[in-house]
C-alpha cells in the first residue's frame, strides 16, 4: 500500500486480510499515523548555574534533531543584575550565561525565563538542576503548572533531613509533584561538559522506560549514558563523593602528598558504600559503585572538582567557605560540607558517628574548628584497617 514507516494496527491488518478496498486500508493507515504523531515533549531546565547551562547545551541542540521532543527548551533563571544588566536578558540575546558558564554558547532555542511558573508550564519533561536546599520551595511553586503524566529527572547532588532520618531529593520531588522522578549522576565536570569532552555519566531510574527517555534527550557521541535501576544509590553517590572530595582537597591544602590522597579516595568510596547499604530503602549493588557515578566520580571530583578547589583554598588561606565561594564561585553554594552536617546529623540520630570517620572529620574541620591537620589522625584508627 506503500506506508512502509507506519506501524500497522491489528484492526488494519484485520481489513487488510479480509480483503477489503484500498480505501478503508488507507483511512485506517492515515488514522493510525495520526495517532502516533504525539505532541512533541515539552522540556523545561530548571536551574541554570553551570552545570545547569551545560546540560542545557545538550538538550537544545538534541531536541532540534528528535522530532518526539518540543524545539523550544525553557531554563529557569534566577534574575540578578551583571554589568547593569538583567542575566535573562544577556542569556537570550547574547546565548551564553556570562556569569556562571563564561565561554560557552547556549543554543538559540534554549530561553532564560525569570519567572519559575512561565518556565515549567506544559512541561511534560522537567529536568532539576539548583542546589539541594530550594527544592521544596521550587516545586510547590510549580506543582499546579505541569501534566499529571509529567516526569522529571534531578542532576542535584544533596541530602535531606526527614524525620526517619535520611531523604533523597528525589523523593522530596516525587512527594511533592506526585511524579516519577529519575537521577542522573556521574563524572561530569560542568565546563569540561560544555566543552564536548568526552565523558561518562549514569541515569538511576525505577521506571527505566523514564530513563531511556531521558537518555535519548540527554545523551551524545561525547556524553555517554548506563541507565540503572539502582537509583537510590545512584543519587547517594552523588551526594556522598562531595564530602569525600573535601577531604581530598584537605590533602592537597596540607601538601599531604598523593598517598594519602588516595587513601582518602578508597576509605571515602568504602564509606559511601557502607553508608548506602545501612540508609538506601531498597537492595544496593556494589556494581552500581563501578559506574561512572561511583568510583569515576569520586576520582574526577577529588582531582578537579569545585569541592576539591575550595577545601584546598579553605587550608592555604585561613578563610571560611562562605568567603571562598564568594570570591571563586561567584556566589554560587558549595555542596560538600552541607551535605557532611546533614550526613552528620543523620548518623549522629543512629549513633553511627565513630563508623564514619571521614565524613565526621570533614564536618567537624568546616563546623566545629577542629583543626584540618588532625584529618589523618581521624584515618588512621578507620574501621577499614581494624
Amino acid at each position: 500500500v506503500g506506508y512502509p514507516c507506519l506501524l500497522l494496527t491489528p484492526s488494519a491488518l484485520t481489513v487488510a486480510a479480509a480483503g477489503q478496498g484500498h480505501k478503508q486500508i488507507s483511512e485506517l493507515l492515515l488514522k493510525t499515523a495520526r495517532s502516533q504523531m504525539a505532541a512533541p515533549l515539552k522540556v523545561c531546565v530548571i536551574g541554570s548555574g553551570n552545570w545547569g547551562c551545560a546540560v542545557a547545551k545538550i538538550i537544545g541542540k538534541n531536541v532540534q534533531t528528535i522530532p518526539k521532543f518540543a524545539r523550544t527548551v525553557n531554563m529557569w533563571v534566577f534574575e540578578e543584575m551583571v554589568n547593569n544588566r538583567k542575566l535573562t536578558e544577556i542569556i537570550n540575546q547574547e546565548h551564553e550565561n556570562v556569569k556562571y558558564l563564561p565561554g560557552h554558547k547556549l543554543p538559540e532555542n534554549v530561553v532564560a525565563i525569570p519567572d519559575l511558573k512561565d518556565a515549567a508550564r506544559g512541561a511534560d519533561l522537567l529536568v532539576f538542576v539548583v542546589p539541594h536546599q530550594f527544592i521544596r520551595k521550587l516545586c510547590d511553586e510549580i506543582v499546579d503548572q505541569v501534566p499529571q503524566n509529567a516526569i522529571g529527572i534531578s542532576l542535584i547532588k544533596g541530602i535531606d533531613e526527614g524525620p526517619e532520618g535520611l531523604k533523597l531529593i528525589s523523593d522530596i520531588i516525587r512527594e511533592k509533584m506526585k511524579i516519577d522522578v529519575s537521577v542522573l549522576m556521574g563524572a561530569n565536570i560542568a565546563n569540561e561538559v560544555a566543552a564536548d569532552k568526552f565523558c561518562e555519566t549514569t541515569i538511576g531510574s525505577k521506571n527505566v522506560q523514564n530513563g531511556n527517555i531521558f537518555k535519548e534527550l540527554l545523551q551524545t557521541s561525547n556524553f555517554r549514558i548506563t541507565v540503572v535501576d539502582d537509583a537510590e544509590t545512584v543519587e547517594l553517590c552523588g551526594a556522598l563523593k562531595n564530602i569525600v572530595a573535601v577531604g581530598a582537597g584537605f590533602c592537597d591544602g596540607l601538601l599531604s602528598g598523593d598517598n594519602t590522597k588516595a587513601a582518602v579516595i578508597r576509605l571515602g568510596l568504602m564509606e559511601m558504600i557502607a553508608f548506602s547499604k545501612i540508609f538506601c530503602k531498597g537492595s544496593v549493588s556494589v556494581a552500581t559503585f563501578l559506574e561512572s557515578c561511583g568510583v569515576a566520580d569520586v576520582i574526577t571530583t577529588c582531582y578537579g572538582g569545585r569541592n576539591r578547589k575550595i577545601a584546598e583554598a579553605f587550608v592555604k588561606t585561613g578563610k571560611t567557605i562562605e568567603q571562598l565561594e564568594q570570591e571563586m564561585l561567584n556566589g554560587q553554594k558549595l555542596q560538600g560540607p552541607q551535605t557532611s552536617a546533614e550526613v552528620h546529623h543523620i548518623l549522629k540520630q543512629r549513633s553511627m558517628v565513630d563508623k564514619f570517620p571521614l565524613f565526621t572529620a570533614v564536618y567537624q574541620i568546616c563546623y566545629e574548628s577542629k583543626p584540618v591537620g588532625e584529618l589523618i589522625a581521624c584515618l588512621q584508627s578507620h574501621p577499614e584497617h581494624m
